[in-house]
């Protein structure tokens, strides 16, 4: 476990977990919207492709991501570990209504420097909007890359409960030795 891709539904907890594992195994963590936003007013940054690129050519890393398109199929590719937080609809909903009105409550600056305001609730990629519309066509598609002889070779971990991600994390040591395949 040295290439790792936390990869789930938008709100699920991939950050967090993300950061989590990086600790205690002791790779790198990449951000990945911090990555792909550039700057205010959501600005996406243009070198996204190249950068993603010279990280996931080093040796360890881990992103919180499954993939934005433009860098989806290279990191499934250099990964040897997917970590999906396969949750229901109801665990993400609450999770990222949670966390996208204490943003915007707090104006907690993101990635870019960007804040979510009243008025982000509004439109059809507000985090709360986009994890209801797209829960299940993302779901679809990281079952179906798990299961492409493509990337066979990657250690898939399936976890379809918080209390399972925890109790995951908690086996999982520096040396990597105690990941396992859930299916």
């Amino acid at each position: 476990m040295k290439r790792v891709l936390v990869a789930g539904s938008t709100g699920a907890g991939k950050t967090t977990l993300a950061r989590a594992i990086a600790g205690r195994v002791a790779i790198p963590f990449h951000e990945m919207d911090a990555l792909a936003i550039a700057g205010p007013q959501w600005a996406e940054n243009p070198r996204l492709f190249e950068d993603v690129s010279r990280i996931s050519s080093g040796p360890s890393w881990i992103f919180d991501s499954y993939g934005y398109p433009q860098v989806r199929d290279l990191l499934w590719s250099r990964a040897d570990t997917i970590v999906w937080l396969d949750y229901s609809r109801p665990v993400i909903m609450r999770r990222v209504l949670r966390r996208s009105v204490a943003r915007t409550l707090f104006r907690r600056r993101i990635f870019g420097g960007n804040v979510e305001t009243v008025g982000d609730w509004f439109t059809a990629d507000h985090p709360a909007w986009w994890a209801w519309s797209q829960y299940a066509r993302r779901r679809a598609d990281i079952a179906t890359r798990c299961a492409d002889p493509r990337f066979a070779p990657l250690d898939v971990i399936r976890l379809a409960t918080p209390q399972a991600a925890r109790e995951w994390l908690s086996v999982t040591t520096a040396t990597g030795d105690e990941t396992r395949r859930i299916p």
